[in-house]
Parts: C-alpha cells; structure tokens; sequence
C-alpha cells in the first residue's frame, strides 16, 4: 500500500518549521475550541499530531486510490450529457472518497463544518493529490474558494454555503470569458439586479475549472454603463436554482480529469457576496491570491511524481550492461531534477506559512482590536506573502514543466508512449505556467518587489542565518550573489529608458527567486542535513543562473531596446 505522505520525509520537516507554533496558537485562538469540539486540539502538540494524521489519511488516499485511478481518468475524462458534466468513473470515486473521509473545507473553521486548518498543512494535502494527480486536485482544491465567502460574504451565506463545502460539495471560480482571459477588467457578463432586489445573470464564460460545480463564485457587470474593473461584483450562484448550462467541455491537452467548461447564463438567480464595484478590485485579487499558492503547490506535486518516476526508470532500465543511472549524463539530471523539487517546496512553504500569519492576523481583527505589535507583524507578512505568491507560482510552475521535461529524457523513447506515467505528468504539467496567470504575470506581480526591496531586504536578513562549518562557503558565495543582485537592480533601476525595466524583469525576477530558494535549502540543511546535496547542487545552478543575467545586463545597451522587440 502506497502512502504519499508517510512516503516523503521532506513533507514532515516543512510542517514542523518553527513558525508553525506560532501560526498554531494564533490559528486556535489559544486552542479555545477544545471545549466545544471533541476533535479541536489541546495544545501544539495536539494539534500537530491531529494534522499529521490527516495527511496520512491524504496520503493513503492519494497512492491508494487517486493514483490508481489517475490512468484511467485521463483516458475516459469528463463528458456533457443534457447540458450537465458527467465525471469519468475514477474521478467521481475520488470525490466521494475525499467526501467521506472528511477532506472538504479543511482550512474552514469548525462552527461550519471544517477542520480549521492552517494554510500550511491544507496546502501540503494540495501538494500530495498533486503527485497522484494533478487534474484532480483541481477538482478537490477548488474548495479554497470558501475562504472567499468566509472572508467577505454575510453571515447566512456562510452558514448556508460554507456548510456545504465541508460536507463534499464541490466549487468553481467563474472568472473568464471568451473575450476577458487574463484582462479581467474586460469582463461582460451581466448581472441585473430586479425589482424585488434580487440578481440575475446572463452571459457566457469559459475555461470554468470545474464548471458544473454545486456553487459557484460569478465575477460579472453590475454597473450599467461601465467598462472597467470598477464596475465588476462578485456572486454566488447556487445549481440547485438553475439558469446556467454547459455548453460544451474544451478537449485539452492535460489535466482531463478536470472538467473545463463553457457556460451559458441565462437568466441565472445569484446573490450578492460582499459589496457592489469590489469584485475585481478587492474580491477576485483575493481569491486569485489563493488560486496561485494552489497550483504552486500543484507544480511541486507534480514535480515530486517526475521526479519519483524518472528516479525509479533510471535505476531500472539497463544500457550496456549497466543501470542508467551510473551514467553522470543521467545522475546530473537526477540531482538538478531533485534540487529544483527541493528548492521549490520550500519556497512554497515560506510562502504558505506567511499566508497563514496575515491570514490570521485578520481574522482575529474581526474579533477585537488588534495591538500596535500585531498590526506590525500583518503588515509585514501581507507584504511577504504579497511578494511570495507570484515568486513561488511562476518559479514552481517553470521548474515542474522542467522537471517534466526531463522525467521523458530519461525514459528516452518509452517516455513518448503512453505506456508510462511520465507521458501523462508532461502533458499535466504544461498548464501549470499558463493558468491562474502566467509566468509573465508573474513577473509582472513581483518586479515592484524588485523595485522596492522586498527580495533583497528578506536576503539581507538571511544573511544573519548561522551555518554549520561546511555550509560556510555556500552562504559567503550567496552574500555575494546578493551583492551582485542589488548592483543589477540599481543598474536598470537607473536607466530611465521608457519600457527598460519591463524588458528585464524577468532576469531580475529569476535571480532573486534562485537566491532565495538557495537560502532557504541552506536552511533546510541546518535543520536537516538530507538537504545539503539538494543545497550544493541548487547552489550552482544559482550561481551560473545569477552570472547569465548579469553577463546579459551589463552588456545590454538600453538603446538597443527596440532591436530586441518584434512589432510585426
């Protein structure tokens, strides 16, 4: 019997961080809940121990089940019938299976139903169905859209919906059309209010992750008249009521399992969630916020199952008398496959856990008045998490496609037949860069943190970090990494060449994030000395990373900008 979770020891060192007693105890309100619920913990130690038994459950599940059903899925996948999805066999058996066990609005609090778990260990749970299968996750993780209603919808929507999601009904975020991918701002979908003041709405969207879901979260036009962000709501929808159809489910090239879908609204009944104009501005800035740190960790699963399985061909597969892996050509791509999946993870999880920290903050500012030294300490993780979310979406999402990439080089040509996993994992991992914002979003989203000092200030405190003798070397060579950082950013900062720093965000961007993944394995491996060959290897690849950009900045001639740029 598989378990993906007992199976991986690198899971169980993220979820013992140190900041996790802190996130814990602000979480549980000094564990307050134990008595009212029976299963609210104690203590930390309780509350640890409840989620490593959950992940055990995720992790029994996902290598049981999930991952046994993930061939089969991807073959059969989803088809509309009288304008409803029908799941393929093995994703409707997942589902219940998630169902039963108790695995919906994990991360919602136990007055609704949810297991009041942090951010940290929902998103690992994310990051184990990941590697049994990505197109599923998205089914299953889409219930992090509760977070929204919890955040910002009225009291009777939460009892009325909240409660639902944790006893297994299923979400989509209804964002896109056929005209607003990326441009939000573009979005037409009406919503008119009636007289009686209830809403309706009527319009078309498409790619719906999930799309015939129990309930939806509907971003649409409630101001006549207006064509930009500004006039944009957020809405609930509810199946139960009628009023949307499915068009049709897009043929894609990965992630089958997951139902893709375009709707037609018509005349649909929704309500309110929150306050009119602040759907794209406050509420879908939110719920995105979440959607990317979900396919980080997506990324990192699948980076985990590329990994595994190119790992388990190598030493099996036999080439002039010897396994492939005593070749160096093969052993390098392992190690650099390993040390990005190592270096990922744990940018996601200093991501996650500075989530958690602002998250909580504001929850407790709903509850009484927050002091000057909590108020401090969310501002500096809102900016943190802020600056981390887009660094660990696009980095992660970029080294599992990666990761994938090298996982089929490995097979060599039985990688190109669907008689292997890797086939599957390749095609899975090519959204992961695309959706929920592209690399290039991203880059877009983190330059400012660039501009501003976030990357190099959160350095410069990694720069105190104590290391053991043999880890000396790599911290001096990341001082000087970061060094050379600041002289790069200074350098494009100052040149006032209109769309300069737009052409080199992506270098500035890219430097950053390996630096500070290289810290944090630096990190790992003081508390962890399995780390330290993920860390030399991780290291390097830094190292000649950080050199190209530098090489390609100090030789660019900003004048040379437009030789650089194709317009026809």
């Amino acid at each position: 019997m598989a378990n993906f979770y007992n199976d991986n020891p690198d899971l169980k060192h993220h979820l013992s961080h140190p900041l996790m007693e802190k996130i814990v105890e602000l979480k549980e309100r000094q564990y307050a809940d134990a008595d009212v619920y029976d299963y609210a913990p104690m203590n930390f130690e309780d509350a640890m121990d409840n989620y490593d038994k959950v992940l055990e459950i995720v992790g029994e599940i996902s290598g049981d089940i999930i991952g046994e059903n993930a061939e089969n899925v991807d073959h059969q996948g989803p088809r509309v019938e009288n304008n409803r999805v029908i799941y393929a066999d093995g994703t409707a058996k997942n589902l219940e299976v998630c169902r039963k066990a108790g695995l919906m609005g994990m991360s919602m609090p136990r007055r609704y139903g949810g297991l009041n778990f942090p951010i940290t260990p929902y998103i690992m749970a994310a990051d184990i169905v990941s590697r049994a299968d990505a197109g599923f996750e998205n089914l299953w993780g889409l219930q992090d859209c509760a977070e929204t209603i919890y955040e910002f919808a009225d009291e009777d929507q939460k009892q009325r919906y909240i409660t639902r999601v944790c006893q297994g009904e299923t979400m989509s975020m209804d964002l896109t059309e056929p005209d607003a991918g990326s441009d939000l701002q573009s979005v037409m979908l009406k919503a008119t209010q009636k007289e009686d003041g209830s809403w309706v709405l009527n319009g078309v969207k498409r790619f719906i992750t999930n799309g015939d879901s129990d309930i939806h979260l509907v971003l649409a036009r409630s101001e006549e008249g207006t064509k930009d962000g500004r006039g944009l709501s957020m809405f609930i929808y509810d199946k139960r009521n009628g009023g949307v159809n499915v068009r049709r489910i897009e043929n894609k090239m990965g992630i089958k399992g997951s139902p893709t879908c375009e709707l037609v609204y018509k005349d649909a009944p929704a309500e309110l969630c929150g306050s009119r104009r602040l759907g794209l501005i406050k509420y879908v800035m939110a719920l995105m916020n979440g959607a990317r740190l979900g396919i980080a960790a997506q990324s990192v699963g699948i980076s985990e199952a590329a990994y595994r399985e190119a790992l388990a061909y190598a030493k099996d597969r036999k080439q002039f008398g010897k396994a492939i892996i005593e070749f160096p050509a093969v052993s390098e791509i392992l190690s650099v496959m390993k040390g990005k999946l190592d270096a990922s993870r744990s940018l996601l999880y200093e991501c996650s856990r500075f989530v958690d920290m602002y998250k909580v903050y504001e929850d407790i500012a709903k509850e009484r008045s927050l002091t000057a030294e909590e108020k401090a300490e969310m501002k500096k993780y809102s900016r943190l998490a802020d600056a981390f979310t887009p660094l660990a979406k696009g980095l992660s999402s970029e080294f599992c496609n990666q990761n994938a990439y090298d996982c089929i080089q490995i097979h060599g040509g039985s990688g190109f037949m669907k008689d292997y996993a890797c086939e599957r994992i390749y095609r899975d991992a090519r959204i992961t860069s695309i959706y929920e914002g592209t690399t290039q979003l991203q880059v877009v989203a983190a330059i400012r943190h660039v501009t501003t000092g976030t990357y190099l200030n959160y350095m410069r405190d990694c720069e105190a970090m104590e290391v053991a003798a043999e880890d000396q070397a790599i911290k001096d060579m990341l001082i000087g990494l970061t060094n050379q950082y600041a002289d790069a950013v200074a350098a494009v900062d100052a040149c006032k060449e209109p769309g300069y720093i737009d052409f080199m965000a992506r270098r500035l961007v890219e430097m950053a994030g390996n630096i500070i993944m290289t810290y944090l394995l630096l990190s790992d491996a003081q508390r962890n000395p399995s780390f330290r060959t993920s860390l030399n290897v991780f290291a390097k690849f830094t190292q000649s990373d950080v050199a190209k950009h530098i090489d390609f900045i100090s030789k660019f001639n900003a004048e040379e900008l437009g030789n650089y740029i194709i317009k026809d």
